[in-house]
């Protein structure tokens, strides 16, 4: 069974790879300015470069692909260690209101600097994700707080108080966003709706070190989220400490969730769709569910992306509204399954 389910792992790793070189591979080499493979390659291989393809692929289609793929892995494992901890199917950071606490803090961040700093330059840059962290745990304190019922963290409570939340934070980020000048509104909004077409090389630096630290960290105590799978009283009775894990797991979640929501904007479910993919796929020992879901999520918001600025061309629209275009009726069939 042991080799099996490893076989079936590196399969399924194997073809979400695959699919993710595709996806780069038309998003490099299509756009408004269409480039040939043979371009491409002698750019990257800096064989007789031409000014206009180095600004092409270097600064706008790759560090695009690259924000793109490592916040698209941030948010698959985040959405599979939520709805881990919580054992509810329907958790996911934007739906609980983990990315409108992190995208109001964020907004604020730009309400208070605007003006004073470069929100594209290196303070600012590493600084906004600090700001998205205190709003994600201000979140999911509140969580906590409500949709506890005798001590216990409800499964049903949890998503109606997730939804009440992430609104009372949407109206609160739309109230602060007015208060801004007009140039830094149309900016917060652009960033609302899930954008990473201004994406640069520093956004890409500022979101490696919380994937590089946290990512190996979560997929390393992926057995502890087996264990919450039982009863709590079996889980305690096996020698764990339930809370100290829980908020341990959901610190590193919201860590990956904030970093994601400052360089991009609230791009939801993608943490909820990618780790019911990776159950069918993989099964349910999360040590496998939570890299599946890092390479589903990529694949997504890559493929989002790719979608938005391709299929309404001229136009661009933003990889978070392509997402939920496909993620809402998902969720309305998970909402009806569970009901079933």
């Amino acid at each position: 069974m042991g080799r099996a389910s490893s076989k079936r792992l590196w399969t399924v790793l194997g073809f979400g790879l695959a699919i993710i070189f595709i996806l780069v591979y038309l998003s490099v080499t299509n756009g408004t300015f269409d480039m040939s493979v043979l371009e491409v390659v002698k750019t990257l291989l800096r064989i007789d470069p031409i000014p206009d393809h180095d600004l092409v692929v270097f600064d706008f289609r790759l560090p695009r692909i690259v924000l793109g793929a490592l916040i698209g892995f941030g948010l698959g494992i985040a959405g599979a260690v939520i709805q881990g901890v919580t054992r509810n199917g329907l958790a996911d950071p934007a739906i609980l209101g983990i990315n409108a606490g992190a995208g109001l803090s964020v907004v604020l961040f730009m309400l208070l600097f605007q003006g004073q700093m470069n929100t594209t330059g290196w303070l600012a840059v590493m600084t906004m994700p600090m700001f998205g962290l205190v709003g994600g745990l201000l979140a999911t304190t509140l969580i906590y707080l409500f949709a506890k019922q005798h001590g216990r963290l409800d499964p049903q409570r949890l998503i109606l108080v997730g939804i009440a939340i992430s609104s009372g934070f949407g109206a609160l980020t739309i109230y602060v966003s007015l208060k801004m000048n007009p140039q830094d509104f149309e900016m917060a909004v652009v960033w609302l709706a899930g954008s990473i077409y201004s994406a640069n090389w520093k956004f890409v630096v500022t979101m490696l070190p919380w994937i590089i630290v946290l990512a190996p960290i979560l997929c390393w105590r992926a057995p502890i989220l087996d264990l919450f799978q039982l009863e709590e009283e079996s889980t305690k009775s096996l020698g764990v400490e339930v809370e100290r894990e829980k908020k341990a797991l959901l610190i590193g979640s919201i860590g990956l969730v904030a970093a994601s929501v400052a360089v991009s904007g609230s791009i939801g479910f993608v943490g909820l769709i990618a780790p019911h993919m990776a159950r069918r796929l993989v099964g349910l020992r999360h040590r496998h569910i939570l890299p599946v879901s890092g390479v589903i999520g990529t694949a997504m918001v890559v493929a989002g992306d790719l979608i938005g600025k391709t299929v309404f061309a001229p136009a661009q629209l933003a990889a978070g509204i392509v997402i939920s275009i496909i993620g809402v009726p998902y969720f309305i069939y998970l909402l009806m399954r569970s009901r079933a």
